[in-house]
This record gives structure tokens, C-alpha cells and sequence, in this order.
């Protein structure tokens, strides 16, 4: 397989969007599946996992491929919940392009722009498909003036609808001005083209006009035929709309219905057309492991060695499932690959293709594809793997902090050690769980980023992995600070195993802005203390920062400076310098005014215009202040920021104030100084 014939793309949007509909049709249309799940009757191919059926709704991101016109489409379907960003913020990092979905109702939903910034932080071309313009309150054209002014894209429509609501029934192709009308036998398997009908050919030709003008500011070539009134070649128009999607200046539009099986076929022409192959981007830059210099990678099957691994699914017989992107050159089956990250050599046992939570087995995996390596024991997400002689490590991804946790408790104490490796395989799994273990009262403490996202955890835990275990009520994670700058200095003589150990320093700890994180410099030359020390001081600030101030909670947004030391050749021990370092900071913290920081929340309702004075005074109430409200045609959208403490049980209480109309969505915004 060519990498010019190949498409890595997500399908991204905001919940309920209809991204895994329209997948299911993707799969149904190019023969990967011969039957159509929905997500309604819980038998989606992508929504494999048992939770995902009852609940509705996307967890993981799963990765099939399929084929369409000769050509091989690795599609990851990403979750659209926002408590499941990580899944997201992955995904994105090993993707070409993208689908966006969009609602025809719905239009761009917090969600949506969130997953939008995310995928302009990684350059990820894209293309929209604006779904369910069968639903009531759909409209086409507002969301396309919806895209562009929230989004920051100029939205470009190759296609417009037939008909609205009820009465959708077709689209209308702008670059070949036909009409394409579905055959609803055959489940919208096959569609004819027809000349455009009576009464919208004004229209047609309105928005065919818009669509030459815009590539025309592009392309003199286009200028000069569109000024002589000639025939434009769909080969030019086609290569120009590619250019601009690869390059971001516009995203091309579809529209359809995917559940009434309207649409799809011309958005699969699309990635084909417009979204690029992996041998169309730059080369990828990464670090020298050795020489810790920057280097080019070249997308080629030729060059050495170059994979990431973007997610680790645990499988009871195969063990660690690594999910590996190949950028450049390839890997074989049954060989051994060098660990960048790790610095060790590990076995490929097997190669696989995932469809879902089906597999096929494979020989190599080249650069440009996306595979499944089964054997690596100590690989974790955001690894490089290649060779020894080319180690490069490229860019890690960053994950967002986990806010909410809860404590979690086996039935009985000889499951406790089973609890635990589960624990340590779902954090595995996933880098935004994490769990620890209460030093004082013997608990596991599990955090994420949500009650949703926890809820899931403990799921899997009772039901997939059999361990009984009880959870406590979700507990607030929040971190310490200070106000004040504050100089301290700390002597610390101790005689161990008949040896002095003796450390003098001096640290400035001071207050820096909000989402800054921690600093720490040193004044003191490695020619007045040792490097070794330097490194001895060093860690046990850290230590002490993430053990906390007052509270025990880590520490954020301080800055520390060593500014002088004193070092003795025959008693200036590492222990020593780590002890007074790690005391020392402690005790300047205490004195340089601690406070507690409370984690804020961002806040999207979506609600009927009847209940939106209770809504508004619902989240004053528990300490939120709203910055905006903005009209749609089916519901108010009122953005608001609160604190993740008052807002434990919101879903109940809103869905009491709007009779089960109103929606949220919540995600982390910064910390900010919890009032006394």
C-alpha cells in the first residue's frame, strides 16, 4: 500500500453530534462491516466496549481501517465527552486530518471547540460535515456563519441540502452542480445524480458562484478562466480546495443525515480528495536522544525506524495492546525495536491491524500506517520507538491535571492487592488516572477529570476486572500556594552510622501568576556546591512541593531560588543537602502567607429560553459567575465559570429546574484562592 493512498483521519465533535453514526455508515458503505449498528440499539461496531453500548456514548477512541476507491482509511473515532479529553488530545497527535461533525441544531457546541483548538494546536488539516439536516430546528446556514465566527475558519460549502427537517431529502453538488438523491432500499448504499430541480437553482448557482470566487483569490488560473466565462477543469478546482484545506486556510463543507443514510458517500470523496496522505506533510521533528539535538524525520518507508506510541490498551491474553503511528521507515513482526524513551530494547511478538475490537494479524507495519504492537512491557503512552542507531524522541503530549477523586476500598483485604493492579493498569492506560496511597490512613485515593470520568473507571473495575470494591463520595482535588516572597535559611547537621552529615542553604520562595506551575533556579555556581548537591537540592524542593504546605495538597505557582550555600569537603553529604532543601522549603512556605486554590471550572448550559433565569440564578448560587449568554434557535447557551466543589450534583439539580430539557458540559479552566 502506497502512503499516497492512505488517510490517517479522526472523526471529532461535540457529544450527540452523530460521530459514531456516521462512522457505523463509513464502515457499512466501504464493505468493512455488513451490517449498520446504532448507537440507540447499543450494537455499534466502534462503541465496542460494554459501557459505551449502556451509556450511549464514545469512552475510548477506536481504530479500524477501511477501503474506499483504492484507498486505505485508518479512522479513529474519538470520544466527544469532555471528561474523555485525553482520548482526544492522543488521538489528534498521530492523525493527518480530520471529519469535525457538526449538529444542524446543535451548530458549534462547547465540545466542538474545544476539539477544534486542540487539533489547531497540532495543525491537524480538516474538513466539516454538518449532520442530522433532518432533525427539527435544523439549519445549514446559520452553522456554516456559526464555524467561522467561533471557530476562526472559513467555512467552504462543496455542498448544500435539499430541503429541511422532514422534508431533507437531498444534497446538491457545487462543484458538478447536480443533485444527489439516495436510494433508501438498499440503506442509502447507492445514490443517482440528477439535474438540479426547478425552484433551487438560483440558489445553487448563488453559492456555486461563492465557491469559485473564494478559490479564485487563490489561483490566478482559476481568475483567468472565471473572467473569460470558460469551463473550469474539476481537476483545478479539486487540487486547489486540497491545497487550501492542507495548508488551513479554508475547511471544505458537506452536509447529510447520516442515520437516514444521506450524505456519507460524498464526505468519504472528501478525505480522499482533500485530507492529505501521510507522504503530503513536512517532516516530523524530534530530539536526538544522544546528541539532544533537533532533527527532521522524512515521512518515507526508506528512512530508519520512527513510531510513537499514542495509547496502551490492556487485553487479558495479549497483555499491554500498544497503539503505534509509524512516521518513517517500518517495523517487522517478530523482530526488536529500541526504546527511545526508556532506553531499552523490547520484542515485537506480534503486529496487528485493529478493526474496533476485532483483529488481523499483519507482517510489518510501514511508515504512514497505524498498528497494534503486542510484547512491549515497559512502553507508555508518548514513547518513541526506532533504533539504537537513530534514537530520536519526539514532542510528548501533555495532559490536563486531574481535579476530582474519590477513595476507593476493596470488600475484603485480600483483594486490596488485586485492586491495586488493576489500578496500576488503568493508569497505564490512561495518563489523566492516576491513584496513590494515603500514607495516614491507609486509603486509595483514585483522581480524574470528572465525576463521569471516575464513574467509568470504577465501572471497569467492579464489572471487567471482578475486583469488589467500595466507593467513597468525589472529593475535591486542590493545590497550595503562597503570597508573600519569603527568605529562609536552613542548617541541618545530623551524625549517621558514625558520619557527619552537615548542609547549609539559602531559599527564596516567591509567588508567581496563576497556571505558571513551579520554578526553580539556583544563584549558586557549580563551583561553590557540586553539581551532585545542586541535583540533591533540587529534588528535594520538588519533593517538598508536591507534598504541600499546610494541607498536604502539591504546591503550585511558587518559585524557588537557591541563593547561597555552604559546602564542607568532608561532612557535605547528597542526604543532607535533599533533607535541608526539602525542610528548608518548608518552612519558608509556612512563613511566606500559604493559601488553598480551588480548582474553577468552565461551564456550558444548553437550555429552553423559559428556564434561563432559573439556570442563571442556579449557578450564582453555588459561587459561578456567568460571562455570557447567546441566543440559538432551539436553546439558550449560557458560559459560565464555577467552582468544581459546588458543582457535585449539578446534573440532577438542572435537569429539575428545566424538566429534563437542559444539558452541561464542564471542564477544568485554573485554580484560583479559595475564600476563607
Amino acid at each position: 500500500m502506497k502512503t499516497s493512498n492512505m488517510r490517517n483521519i479522526g472523526i471529532m465533535a461535540h457529544i450527540d453530534a452523530g460521530k459514531t453514526t456516521t462512522t457505523e455508515r463509513i464502515l457499512y458503505y466501504t464493505g468493512k462491516s455488513h451490517r449498520m449498528g446504532t448507537v440507540d440499539d447499543g450494537n455499534t461496531v466502534m462503541d465496542w466496549m460494554t459501557q459505551e453500548q449502556d451509556r450511549g456514548i464514545t469512552i475510548t477512541s477506536a481504530a479500524t481501517s477501511c477501503f474506499w476507491k483504492d484507498a486505505q482509511i485508518n479512522i479513529i473515532d474519538t470520544p466527544g465527552h469532555v471528561d474523555f479529553t485525553a482520548e482526544v488530545e492522543r488521538s489528534l497527535r498521530v492523525l493527518d486530518g480530520a471529519v469535525a461533525v457538526f449538529c444542524a441544531v446543535g451548530g458549534v457546541e462547547p465540545q466542538s471547540e474545544t476539539v477544534w483548538h486542540q487539533a489547531d494546536t497540532y495543525e491537524v488539516p480538516r474538513i466539516a460535515y454538518i449532520n442530522k439536516m433532518d432533525r427539527i430546528g435544523a439549519d445549514f446556514y446559520a452553522v456554516i456563519k456559526e464555524i467561522e465566527a467561533k471557530l476562526g475558519t472559513l467555512p467552504l460549502p462543496l455542498f448544500i441540502p435539499v430541503g429541511t427537517e422532514s422534508e431533507f431529502r437531498a444534497t446538491i453538488d457545487l462543484l458538478s452542480m447536480e443533485q444527489l438523491e439516495w436510494e433508501h432500499e438498499g440503506l442509502g448504499a447507492t445514490y443517482t445524480r440528477k439535474p438540479i430541480e426547478e425552484g433551487l437553482q438560483e440558489t445553487a448557482r448563488k453559492w456555486h458562484d461563492y465557491l469559485l470566487d473564494t478559490l479564485s483569490a487563490h489561483s490566478e488560473e482559476i481568475t483567468d478562466l472565471y473572467l473569460e466565462g470558460a469551463d473550469i477543469p474539476r481537476d483545478l478546482l479539486d487540487h486547489t480546495i486540497r491545497k487550501l484545506t492542507l495548508e488551513r486556510s479554508i475547511t471544505p463543507v458537506f452536509c447529510g443525515a447520516s442515520l437516514r443514510n444521506i450524505g456519507v458517500q460524498p464526505l468519504l470523496d472528501g478525505v480522499i480528495s482533500y485530507l492529505p496522505a501521510p507522504g503530503d506533510l513536512p517532516p516530523i521533528t524530534g530530539i536526538h536522544a544522544k546528541k539532544e539535538t533537533e532533527v527532521d524525520i522524512e515521512r518515507s518507508e526508506a528512512g530508519e525506524p520512527v513510531g510513537f506510541v499514542f495509547k496502551i490498551q490492556a487485553d487479558r491474553e495479549a497483555g499491554s495492546l500498544c497503539f503505534v503511528r509509524m512516521y518513517s521507515g517500518s517495523i517487522k513482526s517478530g523482530t526488536a525495536v529500541y526504546n527511545a524513551d526508556k532506553r531499552k530494547r523490547e520484542r515485537v511478538n506480534r503486529l496487528l491491524r485493529m478493526h474496533a475490537n476485532r483483529t488481523e494479524q499483519l507482517d510489518v507495519l510501514r511508515a504512514g500506517d497505524i498498528g497494534v504492537i503486542v510484547g512491549f512491557k515497559l512502553a507508555q503512552t508518548g514513547d518513541t520507538i526506532g533504533s539504537e542507531g537513530f534514537p530520536v524522541i519526539l514532542e510528548r503530549m501533555h495532559f490536563p491535571e486531574p481535579v476530582i477523586s474519590v477513595a476507593i476500598e476493596p470488600n475484603t483485604l485480600s483483594e486490596r492487592d488485586k485492586l491495586k493492579e488493576v489500578l496500576t493498569l488503568l493508569s497505564k492506560e490512561d495518563p489523566t488516572f492516576l491513584w496513590k496511597e494515603d500514607t495516614d490512613t491507609g486509603q486509595l485515593i483514585i483522581s480524574g477529570m470528572g465525576e463521569l470520568h471516575l464513574d467509568v473507571l470504577v465501572t471497569r473495575i467492579i464489572d471487567d476486572y471482578n475486583v469488589k470494591a467500595r466507593v467513597g463520595n468525589p472529593q475535591v482535588t486542590y493545590r497550595e500556594s503562597i503570597t508573600q516572597t519569603y527568605r529562609h535559611t536552613e542548617k541541618y547537621h545530623r551524625v549517621l552510622a558514625g558520619k557527619d552529615n552537615q548542609a547549609e542553604i539559602t531559599l527564596e520562595v516567591r509567588p508567581l501568576a496563576r497556571g505558571t506551575g513551579n520554578e526553580y533556579h539556583s544563584d549558586v555556581p557549580t563551583t561553590a556546591l557540586p553539581e551532585l548537591l545542586q541535583e540533591a537540592v533540587k529534588r528535594g524542593v520538588e519533593n517538598s512541593l508536591s507534598a504541600g504546605i499546610v494541607q498536604g495538597y502539591p504546591a503550585y505557582d511558587v518559585g524557588v531560588t537557591l541563593v547561597s550555600a555552604v559546602y564542607n569537603q568532608n561532612t557535605s553529604t547528597e542526604f543532607a543537602f535533599e533533607a535541608a532543601a526539602s525542610m528548608g522549603l518548608d518552612n519558608a512556605c509556612t512563613k511566606a502567607g500559604p493559601v488553598l486554590l480551588e480548582p474553577i471550572m468552565r461551564v456550558d448550559v444548553m437550555c429552553p429560553q423559559e428556564f434561563m433565569g432559573d439556570v442563571i440564578s442556579g449557578i450564582t448560587m453555588r459561587r459561578g459567575i456567568v460571562h455570557g449568554v447567546e441566543s440559538r434557535p432551539s436553546a439558550e447557551h449560557i458560559r459560565a465559570e464555577a467552582p468544581l466543589a459546588e458543582m457535585f450534583g449539578y446534573s440532577t439539580s438542572l435537569r429539575s429546574i428545566t424538566q429534563g430539557r437542559g444539558t452541561f458540559a464542564m471542564e477544568f479552566a485554573h485554580f484560583e484562592k479559595k475564600p476563607q
